[in-house]
């Protein structure tokens, strides 16, 4: 053993003393700066109990115990090598393991960050923004799947697999926060129709795919649909959206605009809506780049000439702001700005999906949000629309029988909801898959609030050359608020 190693051995050994003997004799070995780390430690340990709610926990603090004091577990073996390659790989591992451990802890109760992938909340969040969310203020969920990767959600990049263990599972417990859910409130939360996943075609979800192809169809192609599986509510993937309808209120949508027991709600000041823009020739790049209108929201409209089979540019199909329509109005490039109707024959298959109730996007409703602890009268007719919070969020067995409703082998003629449910929307209105596509989230799947945006990334634009938006940096993620 050469030098260097000597003398890193007699540091190791100065700086940590390998603990021997019973109890007594660790404990008068332990360095009056390592007890302070340890009291710093524990205060935060109990703490975190304390917040719990859970001091069936506590006894874990004698673990904590163990690695700052007594160490009748040899944890710095490692320091004590004579191997400086195994030194030295150890010294990594140890680094890695407590910052894997660290940043679990602050994504679980604190924080994390999410990116918005497409552009159903345009203008108040674009498509690359990447977000602060904070989980502390409805109130961090108690981690169901406890064992996972905390930096993937529940796909491990490169390996393609599952970023966690499914068992063992925990029942859903929320941490006291600052405040409950309101209205106006940009959400991030759980997609409640991400419990069964085609592994290739994750999104449309499974159940609007199942509508569309048939469920045996899906099975017997897994070179085009994949394997199906099914996720636990806290690896399903991440929506963020804005809470309109709180639990227990009667929501109606009449031409785009949403009512809430009867009164209109105020819109959000980016919301959006597809208009038909006539111009007198195709609009130059410049122009819908002053706009913000990305390259795929960008959608010419040719129309055939009279009298012929050839078709000729007519305008563009494109989600406008109200300011964004008043500028294009004053373009002397555009004939005029019209707002696109919504045809419900044209295919517009709204919650519940297989149960046509004569609603769209656009026009919708009215209907009750779910609230816990309130009882409703269950009929064949609403059935639809609460079968999925019954059966799947609240996991009762429910059949129907020669006309009947049965609940947990029970005839059922009412229903007594256990959890809160909210109704989330986009603030681009016509292009937005959100509650008006797949109903109800649950208190259970809700993460968090965005707090401001990180940084924000152009698609359209090369990184250097505008691609990275410098003025959204740590700008507020709910303006409207």
């Amino acid at each position: 053993m050469n030098t260097l190693d000597n003398k890193h051995t007699e540091e190791n050994q100065q700086d940590d003393v390998r603990q021997t003997g019973g109890l007594t004799e660790r404990l008068k070995r332990v360095k009056t700066t390592r007890w302070i780390r340890f009291g710093v430690v524990s205060v935060i340990f109990f703490a975190w109990v304390y917040w719990l709610g859970n001091w069936w926990v506590a006894p874990w603090w004698l673990l904590l115990a163990d690695i700052y004091l007594t160490q009748f577990i040899p944890w710095n073996w490692w320091k004590y090598s004579n191997n400086k390659t195994v030194r030295g790989i150890m010294s990594w591992v140890d680094a890695i393991v407590y910052a894997l451990v660290l940043v679990y802890f602050l994504f679980a109760f604190v924080g994390q960050n999410y990116q918005i992938p497409s552009s159903s909340l345009e203008k108040t969040l674009l498509t690359g923004d990447f977000l602060w969310v904070n989980k502390m203020v409805y109130g961090p969920r108690v981690p169901q799947t406890p064992l996972h990767f905390p930096l993937a959600q529940n796909t491990l990049p490169v390996l393609n697999c599952k970023s966690y263990i499914e068992k063992p599972q925990f029942a859903y417990h929320r941490l006291k926060g600052w405040r409950g859910v309101e209205r106006g409130d940009i959400v991030v939360f759980n997609f409640p129709c991400g419990d069964t996943v085609m592994t290739l075609c994750p999104n449309p979800d499974y159940y609007s795919l199942v509508h569309e192809y048939g469920e045996q169809a899906l099975l017997s192609n897994p070179g085009r649909f994949g394997e199906r599986i099914w996720r636990p509510v806290d690896r399903r993937d991440a929506y963020v959206k804005r809470c309109l309808g709180l639990p227990g209120e009667t929501l109606t949508i009449k031409n785009g605009v949403v009512s809430i027991n009867g009164k209109e709600l105020p819109q959000p000041k980016n919301v959006q809506f597809f208009y038909f823009v006539s111009t007198k020739s195709e609009l130059a790049d410049e122009t819908f780049d002053e706009l913000g209108i990305a390259i795929e929201d960008r959608h010419p409209i040719k129309e055939q000439i009279p009298g012929s089979t050839a078709t000729a540019f007519s305008g563009y199909a494109l989600p406008l702001t109200a300011t964004m329509v008043k500028r294009l109005k004053a373009n002397p490039q555009v004939n005029y700005v019209r707002r696109m109707p919504v045809n419900p024959d044209e295919g517009d298959i709204v919650f519940p999906i297989g149960h046509d109730m004569g609603w769209t996007h656009a026009d919708f409703g009215p209907l009750w949000i779910p609230k816990k602890g309130e009882t409703i009268n269950l009929t064949l007719k609403n059935l639809p629309l609460y079968e999925r919070c019954i059966r799947t969020y609240e996991g009762n067995r429910l059949e129907v029988k020669n006309g009947i409703i049965y609940i947990n082998d029970i005839a059922s003629a009412t229903y007594t909801f256990k959890m809160d449910y909210y109704w989330m929307m986009g603030d681009n209105r016509d292009n937005s898959l959100d509650s008006r596509y797949w109903g109800f989230v649950p208190e259970d799947h809700i993460i968090g609030t965005p707090m401001f945006v990180i940084v924000s990334f152009d698609k359209d634009k090369r990184l250097f050359s505008g691609g990275i938006r410098w003025n959204r940096v740590f700008i507020d993620a709910n303006p409207d608020k």
